[in-house]
């Protein structure tokens, strides 16, 4: 019996046996399929029986036969994205599980164990800490960096713990100095957030470094003028609103970073009614295409359509686009 590769799309070794037997031998009675496939009788019933709800075998007149490869992975790899997205929307939504199990703790215990105002000197100490609170951000980020140009370093950090927010619904706002459009890289890395679906503005008034987490964690650095001595971790309801009124004066003057950089559109906006067509289509049918006929459009056409799309939603692949769009209500 061959190893199998489909589990990691959520089939069992029976479910995969009998598909692959049904590419191998289109049509073929399955009465005896259990003793080639080397599993019961029952256990081949169940597993035709739950590929017939998936759409994998088709059953025609009393003979089953499969559904395409491509179809079927694609069908798969979308359900399995669907399911992982929904248990990581559970697991980033932990506030609640948080909040139930501090009010176990004393008074006391919990005002020594989380000051409202932490002061962090160790640069390790502080990136572990924004990584952590940017892992476990629920609803939003608000980020105002005075830096000129990013490092590479830099980008490839932030790269993952940004993506990770944006991909489960994290809205993130993110104002810059105007220095940072003058280097390619940071331009680069600006405008693949801005395609996932960050906001970002441009104000010659930033010159504090401020970050906002979920409108109840704030952090900026001590000494504002040298970020290398440390930072203030605040969660202190007083300070942290102060901090977010001096952000939203900032960002209600400051200029949408789309323009400055030629972006014809950010992800933020609503796709077309080709768009839209291509969307439904590209969902719908096995090929290509099949999807520009459907469509009314030359290949070409819609496979840039596709393409636009998938760079519009921040998409890895079609069925990652798929995924999005219907998150997005787009489908």
């Amino acid at each position: 019996m061959e190893a199998r590769e489909m589990g990691v799309l959520g089939l069992s070794a029976a479910e995969e046996h009998v598909y692959r037997h049904l590419l191998r031998n289109p049509g073929a009675p399955l009465d005896d399929a259990h003793i080639l496939l080397r599993h019961s009788a029952d256990a081949v019933r169940a597993a035709v029986e739950r590929l017939r709800v998936l759409h994998i075998v088709r059953e025609d007149d009393g003979t089953v036969w499969a559904a395409e490869p491509q179809l079927v992975v694609a069908r798969l790899a979308e359900q399995r994205l669907e399911d992982l997205y929904g248990e990581i929307r559970v697991l980033t939504h932990l506030g609640p599980i948080i909040d139930a199990l501090t009010r176990d703790m004393p008074a006391t215990a919990t005002a020594e164990t989380v000051p409202t105002v932490e002061r962090i000197t160790d640069v390790k100490e502080i990136r572990t800490r924004l990584d952590e609170l940017s892992f476990f951000a629920r609803t939003e980020v608000l980020s105002a960096e005075p830096y000129d140009a990013l490092s590479v370093e830099n980008i490839e950090h932030a790269r993952p713990l940004d993506m990770r927010c944006l991909r489960r619904g994290v809205v993130i706002r993110n104002l810059v100095r105007p220095e940072a459009l003058e280097d390619p890289p940071t331009v680069a890395y600006l405008t693949e957030l801005a395609l996932a679906g960050a906001q970002i503005r441009v104000s010659g008034e930033l010159t504090e470094l401020m970050l906002v987490y979920d409108q109840h964690t704030a952090l900026v650095p001590i000494d504002p003028q040298d970020t290398s001595k440390g930072a203030l971790c605040a969660r202190e309801s007083g300070i942290v609103t102060n901090i977010i009124r001096h952000f939203e004066r900032l960002w209600d003057s400051a200029d949408v970073f789309s323009p400055l950089t030629g972006l014809v559109e950010s992800a933020g906006t609503e796709p077309s009614e080709a768009q839209r067509t291509v969307l439904a289509a590209m969902c719908s049918v096995g090929t290509d295409e099949a999807g520009a006929r459907a469509s009314g459009m030359a290949l070409r056409t819609y496979r840039r359509h596709i393409s636009a799309l998938m760079q519009l939603l921040g998409a890895e692949n079609r069925a990652h686009a798929a995924l999005l769009a219907r998150e997005r209500g787009w489908i």
